[in-house]
């Protein structure tokens, strides 16, 4: 069975700017998080890659225009999002409607975010694998199906750690 990674958006794949408001796609100034292009490029082909998140002010096409102005939207087949799904990722149903509309089971699963209860716990909860993404060093998870990076291009080594990305 194919394995998926769900990343978050905001603060893994692009920096949220505070003082934005309203979508991502009319903010004067996007940015993509330092290493994302690069995991993304090295899970591509390999896995397939979505996006998970609760942001509010978009929906699935305004995600695709904010991820295009920092061309990273071709790397993910789907994306889910709050506005699509009536679901924040805490909420216990959301993660089996993101397994049912991928039609894949939670064991090939990996959800990446930098929010240990929003992103992680919730994953975990759900059966998923969950790696946190703490850029700012010190804090670190570890356990049965959990782990932290620091930078997201540990992430494919992680994932051949776990058996989940095949090696090239």
């Amino acid at each position: 069975m194919k394995t998926w990674v769900l990343f978050d958006w905001g603060g893994t794949l692009m920096r949220v700017f505070p003082e934005a408001r309203g979508p991502m796609k009319v903010w004067p100034r996007v940015e993509e998080i330092p290493g994302a292009r690069k995991a993304l490029h090295a899970l591509h082909g390999r896995v397939g890659i979505a996006l998970a998140t609760n942001a509010e002010d978009s929906t699935e096409e305004d995600i695709r225009a904010a991820l295009l102005r920092v061309d990273l939207d071709s790397f993910l087949k789907r994306i889910f999002c709050y506005r699509g799904l009536g679901l924040r990722k805490s909420d216990p149903g959301y993660f089996p409607r993101v397994l049912e509309a991928l039609r894949v089971d939670e064991a090939h699963v990996v959800m990446v975010g930098d929010d240990l209860v929003e992103d992680v716990e919730a994953a975990r909860a759900a059966g998923l694998y969950a790696v946190w993404f703490n850029p700012y060093g010190g804090d670190a998870r570890v356990g049965h199906h959990l782990t932290t990076v620091h930078h997201l291009e540990a992430l494919p080594g992680v994932l051949m750690g776990w058996g989940l990305l095949p090696r090239t």
